[in-house]
């Protein structure tokens, strides 16, 4: 479950939205019309005001980076800090690779050989190897073919099955459909619902 009672941050807001357990919300909008900016402001990357809080607690009420690690936020390009991919995990072991497609061996490689879709399958398995409350994933398909995009969806319906809530910024409308129950447009600093059709 996640909660946001009037984030605000400039440009944006205030915004007031409840997802649920196991509930995909999309986000669309305009180029430039702040979706990653809300994204880093429930994240809090990014200066801003209002409550936000998950089952387990308030954010005010917890460290940064306890906070970040319930509430996951996938970038459209995700951060990378150090020579191997292996080193950006707890546990490089556990990590489930084939449900992403990804080669077995992976985890030996240098970063610096990722393609950008093997990187942000693997950041994005990173964020699941924490076990998130809240996924908050910023086109996180925009650099993966269609066949992978079906993986990522897959394992992202996995997610949602478990409990998980999702708030997915997307600009293929499509993909809302097939993964959102609530679709929502972001202009002009609010989230109002999507027309149907």
């Amino acid at each position: 479950m996640l909660e946001i009672d009037t984030l605000s941050r400039p440009g944006i807001g205030p915004i007031s939205l409840r997802v649920a357990d196991g509930e995909c919300v999309a986000i669309t909008g305009a180029s430039g019309s702040g979706k990653s900016m809300l994204l880093r402001a429930i994240a809090d990357l990014d200066p801003n005001s209002g409550m936000v809080s998950t089952q387990s607690g308030a954010r005010a009420a917890m460290p940064a980076p306890e906070w970040r690690r319930k509430v996951a936020y996938l970038p459209a390009e995700s951060g990378w800090w150090a020579d191997t991919v292996a080193q950006h995990f707890d546990t490089p072991e556990t990590v489930d690779l084939g449900t992403l497609g990804v080669p077995p061996d992976a985890m030996a490689w240098e970063v610096a050989r990722l393609s950008s879709g093997e990187r942000q399958r693997l950041a994005f398995l990173r964020l699941l190897s924490h076990q998130p409350e809240v996924l908050l994933l910023d086109e996180p398909t925009a650099p993966l073919d269609e066949d992978n995009t079906a993986l990522f969806e897959q394992r992202l319906h996995r997610c949602l099955e478990n409990g998980t809530s999702v708030v997915l910024v997307t600009h293929d409308p499509a993909q809302a459909k097939r993964m959102a129950g609530r679709h929502l447009v972001l202009a002009d600093g609010k989230l109002t619902e999507a027309a149907h059709g």
